[in-house]
């Protein structure tokens, strides 16, 4: 690894590890975010539910731990990719998680949160409901169907080939190009 990509791969690490001050910082500007947003929202209750859903959305972290959310919290909102192992120090997850972080940018376009669990121990929702075994990647859509489960590590572009394909995915696109037009 290059000594960016290193320094880049231990402050994840770092952070992931850790929930402190920082976190609470983040959490704390986060959530004054969210209420900024909702003082703006429209009185219409379905209006500012979906709103206040897709401002969390927007400021969400892209990578989390699996013992601090769930499946269901994200739900419509984001497309999960779960990365689990037994140990941070696992090769193929170190590997997946450069991968990762590399094309971090295109998982963003798809609307992609990146759920890390590599503790069996603390047995979290997440790794219950898929029973994760060793390493695993899970893509899940946003309807919380699994797309796909690997055993090895998988690159950004083929993670990306398998969203794309999603019914969801591909009317998101086709939204898209169509507000784009004049």
């Amino acid at each position: 690894m290059t000594g960016l990509k290193q320094l880049t791969y231990c402050a994840l690490l770092v952070g992931v590890a850790t929930t402190g001050t920082a976190q609470g910082a983040d959490d704390t500007a986060r959530v004054a975010e969210t209420a900024a947003i909702a003082d703006t929202a429209p009185e219409n209750p379905e209006q500012t539910a979906q709103t206040e859903a897709e401002a969390a959305a927007e400021t969400a972290p892209r990578i989390l731990v699996a013992t601090e959310t769930s499946l269901d919290d994200w739900l419509w909102i984001k497309r999960p990719v779960v990365v689990f192992a037994d140990s941070p120090a696992d090769p193929r997850y170190v590997e997946q998680m450069q991968l990762i972080l590399d094309r971090l940018d295109a998982l963003d376009l798809r609307d992609v949160v990146v759920i890390t669990d590599t503790d069996p121990a603390a047995r979290s929702s997440v790794r219950t409901k898929l029973r994760a075994r060793g390493f695993m990647l899970v893509v899940i859509a946003k309807d919380g169907t699994i797309v796909t489960r690997k055993p090895a590590p998988w690159d950004v572009r083929e993670i990306s080939r398998s969203i794309d394909k999603l019914p969801l995915r591909i009317q998101e696109i086709r939204d898209r190009r169509d507000t784009a037009r004049p």
